[in-house]
């Protein structure tokens, strides 16, 4: 059974005026949700803050004590993108908590999958630092509660139109936890690059693949089959998580590529199948990003029909890029980068 996490606290986390982050983005995902019967087709999980525990696993202890002095109750700024307003600690704490929450009862086997539909977003957040919208890193929390609760290795697949800088942070130097993105290359946060491939412990779990703006769907599958498919058997995780940002979707207003619906399904396809053949099944997905309402209410109902499908299609292999591409270019140097550490991060 399918467990999914849908909340008016992540409403309470207030935008300033003109902000791309803004409380009608989890509105767009709840409302589509519900009209594709999310209600009898999983079970809601009642939100829950982090505990002091699960944030110190991924934050430094000095930033968590700045965020409690400067945000409860308070508006104001952490950085010229990250707003914070009177609930947003309250928000940011369930988001993580939640997302802590839905990957342990995954992993033990009670809830089958998650999606976790929660505000602030957290990917951009590293151990000691707020950034780009992001707070508390939950997708991190998330990794960390399961390897704490048994899991021996954690994959995290971030499809967000921007780096995930602060998850790779977190796990720069982790053997356990295989962090992969896709992402618009050159953009921002400016990192990313292919020759970004993990500290001198984890050599080889740091997997990045920047493609060039106007990036479709028929790119992104082909990093998923001749990249992260191959990437995870080897690495063969006991629970997959997605940082699932859906501005990558064609109209989105603060990115560049052409990710369709049909494209974010044949991604969310694509991991269910890695999941069922390395994890038995376990995936959660936690929403990031995204700036379009229909790119995200149509992108999160794709990701739920892809991992609940009773039947799910058969996924047809995708060809790399034509040749000279600068998408074929970026598959071939991501490949390039991690040709001399295969086989250094696996089971």
């Amino acid at each position: 059974m399918l467990g999914y996490v849908l909340d008016e606290i992540f409403v309470q986390h207030r935008a300033p005026s003109g902000h791309p982050e803004r409380p009608a983005r989890v509105e767009a995902v709840r409302d589509a949700l519900l009209a594709a019967g999310i209600k009898s087709r999983g079970t809601q999980v009642a939100t829950r803050p982090a505990s002091d525990e699960e944030l110190a696993r991924i934050h430094a202890g000095d930033y968590l004590s700045e965020l409690e002095r400067l945000v409860p109750g308070k508006t104001g700024w952490l950085d010229p993108d990250t707003y914070f307003s009177p609930q947003t600690w309250t928000a940011a704490r369930a988001a993580a908590g939640s997302a802590c929450e839905l990957a342990t009862r995954v992993l033990s086997g009670e809830l089958s999958s998650g999606i976790a539909v929660v505000r602030p977003p957290g990917h951009h957040a590293t151990r000691d630092s707020a950034m780009g919208f992001c707070l508390l890193n939950n997708v991190a929390a998330a990794a960390a509660a399961a390897r704490a609760a048994g899991a021996a290795r954690v994959a995290i697949v971030d499809w967000d139109v921007h780096h995930g800088n602060g998850t790779q942070d977190i796990f720069w130097d982790d053997p356990s936890v295989l962090y992969m993105s896709v992402h618009q290359f050159p953009y921002y946060p400016g990192t990313g690059a292919p020759t970004e491939i993990g500290g001198p412990n984890a050599l080889g779990a740091t997997l990045n693949v920047g493609l060039p703006a106007g990036s479709r769907d028929s790119d992104y599958a082909a990093v998923f089959d001749h990249v992260f498919a191959p990437k995870l058997a080897s690495f063969a995780p006991d629970l997959i998580l997605i940082s699932a940002g859906f501005d990558a979707f064609e109209h989105d207003p603060l990115a560049g590529m052409r990710v369709t619906h049909a494209g974010f399904a044949a991604m969310a396809a694509r991991l269910r199948r890695s999941a069922e053949q390395l994890a038995n099944g376990r995936i959660v997905a936690v929403l990031e990003g995204g700036y379009d309402l229909e790119g995200l209410g149509g992108g999160m109902t794709a990701t739920l029909n892809a991992l609940v499908a009773e039947h799910p299609s058969a996924i047809t292999p995708v060809a790399m890029p034509a040749a000279q591409t600068l998408a074929r270019a970026a598959i071939e140097g991501t490949l390039a980068a991690h040709a001399n550490v295969v086989g250094q991060v696996k089971r």
